[in-house]
């Protein structure tokens, strides 16, 4: 029979019900809740995700809308004065006092030679000694040859005189004892005589002419040093044909440098050249070697022109050399004491290169640019003197970008504690 719950009561299980089934549903409905919480939990969190995101995008465009608005930052310069004067510095080159190429001046063999490269030679001494085997052959028949003239001389001066006496005696004959005609054969015969004569003398001249000239040439078998100095180069040995004159296919015998003193050449700048026109500039000439040395001296001479094409000024300072420390063909630098005549000057990086020629980009009172032309005088590279175009408290802008345009208002981060203020005061 089947069991009946008392009124009031929960209807019991029945038999083998188990309490699994219950745990089950609960366990589901726990899992319903959460999966919903965490729904909503990642909507939530998306919704906030993307307000934080459209907000940051909101941001930044308005950023970036305030710095496109915003005058762009430059770095500035403020000219300065140039100093009373500043060093110019350029490269040169030594040369000797004297420097000459030695050829020969007859035709022979050589037979000796005396000096060589780096031996200090005095004026007049022999450097090397020539044998002339047909100079010395003409020389002899010219002297033969003036023995004979001198010879016909004696002969056409018998003549002369006999001519003259036979003329004289015919001229004085008395009158009607010869004719006209035999007076004048005989005076023709004395004029001829004494022309004779005259021809012979002339001869005899230019025999002695001929003899002299051969016996100068003789001289020149020594080879002689034109004035002291040093042998830098020899091209002879014993034994070598030698061809007088100095033609292009013929070779110096020897070449001879006096370098005390010594002349530094230096080519200058257009824009220096009217300073170093004037006399006695000073200048200091400092060797490359190690350790260098330094040499005092002055402009003694320019060119008093300029180079068409490379716009410079040649200028030469003599130097005394007495201890030769300074070689012929050495490069040099070469520092000039140049007046500045109050101009500004500003950081090389202050200018800028453009179609209507050097610019400077001034900064005005108003936080302006303003692009000017400009004049440059000096530069050594990092420091450059403006002539025309700038004054001394201008403030210029380094490194100007091309995006920046003439009027435009900018913001100017003072430089002039970097670099620049360090260049000038080392200057």
């Amino acid at each position: 029979m089947l069991a009946v719950n008392p009124p009031g009561q929960m209807p019991r299980r029945a038999a083998g019900e188990s309490e699994s089934g219950g745990d089950s549903r609960r366990s589901g409905r726990g899992l319903q809740v959460f999966a919903l919480c965490l729904a909503v939990g990642l909507a939530v969190a998306f919704l906030y995700t993307r307000h934080s995101r459209s907000q940051a995008a909101i941001e930044l465009n308005d950023q970036t809308q305030a710095e496109v608005k915003a005058p762009p930052v430059v770095d500035v310069a403020t000219a300065k004065a140039a100093p009373s004067t500043w060093t110019l510095t350029l490269p040169g080159e030594t040369a000797a006092w004297y420097d000459s190429k030695i050829y020969a001046r007859v035709n022979g063999y050589v037979a000796k030679w005396l000096v060589d490269i780096g031996d200090h030679v005095e004026k007049g001494q022999t450097l090397a000694s020539i044998d002339t085997p047909e100079l010395d052959a003409d020389l002899v028949a010219a002297k033969a040859k003036l023995a004979a003239a001198q010879a016909e001389v004696q002969v056409k001066q018998a003549d002369a005189d006999f001519a003259k006496s036979t003329y004289e005696r015919w001229r004085d004959s008395p009158v009607g004892s010869v004719s006209k005609q035999e007076q004048e054969s005989k005076k023709a015969a004395y004029q001829s005589a004494e022309a004779q004569l005259a021809a012979a003398i002339a001869q005899v001249q230019t025999d002695e002419a001929e003899v002299d000239r051969l016996t100068a040439l003789t001289e020149f078998k020594m080879v002689k040093a034109p004035f002291s100095g040093v042998i830098t180069q020899r091209n002879i040995d014993i034994g070598n044909l030698v061809t007088a004159g100095s033609a292009a296919n013929t070779s110096p015998l020897y070449r001879i440098s006096l370098d005390d003193p010594v002349r530094v050449f230096v080519d200058a700048p257009q824009k220096v050249a009217a300073q170093l026109l004037e006399p006695g500039v000073a200048a200091t000439v400092t060797t490359n070697g190690s350790p260098p040395r330094r040499f005092e001296g002055k402009v003694a001479r320019t060119s008093m022109t300029i180079n068409a094409r490379a716009r410079t000024l040649k200028a030469e300072i003599d130097i005394h050399n007495a201890d030769h420390g300074l070689i012929p063909g050495m490069y040099v630098q070469v520092a000039f004491e140049m007046k500045s005549n109050g101009i500004a000057e500003i950081p090389a990086a202050g200018l800028s290169f453009r179609v209507q020629g050097p610019e400077a980009a001034v900064v005005d009172d108003e936080n302006r640019v303003r692009f000017r032309k400009v004049e440059i005088g000096a530069d050594d590279g990092g420091v450059v003197q403006i002539t025309d175009g700038l004054k001394a408290g201008d403030r210029v802008v380094l490194n100007v970008s091309s995006q920046i345009t003439d009027g435009e208002q900018v913001k100017t981060n003072d430089a002039n504690a970097g670099p620049w203020s360090k260049a000038a005061a080392a200057k």
